[in-house]
């Protein structure tokens, strides 16, 4: 009886002892992705933009679901820090073969004034033609920018019509969800950016 009783004893001890490994691995925290740029997942800003495109279609994330979408903010006549972005985004799309296609860029432009929206379908055709370049009206820029929370500023030039803009030079990284997740520094490259990309099209879906 006693040698009963000890193997009952065993036998419970051993359940016990599967069900909280059981208990713990279902308990496991999800690995957290590595981002190269900076991890700003869960921030509350940058949630979404409403802008017309340079075809006059009105644009905001949900258009986009199931992509990762990179934006950036600049102006046409930039002379080196816009086209340096937005050269390397469309090398980060070629570099993703097929996958590319799960990459939507976005350029705002910080100077409705000059950047009409012949001009802005121009500018995106020197980098891909699957870019889009959103244009708001000075108040619609101004609410965004605030929401992103980007600085530009015009400085005057010679001419009424030469003036440059100051602004912040980063790109915002959605994942396919439409959730803000990288900040990309401006001279991060690349490389740094398409290994971002590829870790948010690799991860798995989660409800918004």
């Amino acid at each position: 009886m006693k040698k009963r009783n000890a193997l009952r004893l065993i036998a419970a001890g051993a359940l016990y002892t599967v069900a909280a490994g059981l208990l713990a691995a279902c308990s496991k925290p999800e690995p957290k992705t590595v981002f190269r740029g900076v991890d700003v997942t869960g921030a509350e800003y940058a949630r979404d933009f409403q802008l017309p495109d340079q075809n006059g279609q009105m644009r905001s994330l949900k258009d986009f679901a199931g992509k990762v979408v990179v934006v950036f903010f600049g102006y046409t006549q930039c002379p080196d820090v816009c086209p340096t972005s937005m050269v390397e985004l469309a090398e980060v799309k070629r570099s993703l073969g097929a996958q590319g296609e799960r990459l939507q860029g976005i350029f705002i432009t910080v100077d409705p004034e000059r950047d009409t929206p012949e001009v802005l379908r121009a500018y995106m055709a020197n980098f891909d033609p699957g870019f889009l370049a959103l244009r708001g009206s000075p108040e619609q820029l101004a609410a965004v920018a605030k929401d992103f929370k980007v600085y530009y500023k015009k400085v005057d030039g010679q001419t009424p019509t030469s003036y440059t803009l100051d602004h912040s030079a980063g790109s915002y990284v959605y994942d396919p969800q439409g959730r803000l997740r990288v900040y990309n520094r401006y001279g991060s490259g690349a490389q740094a950016l398409a290994a971002d990309v590829q870790a948010l099209l690799g991860e798995p879906a989660k409800p918004a």
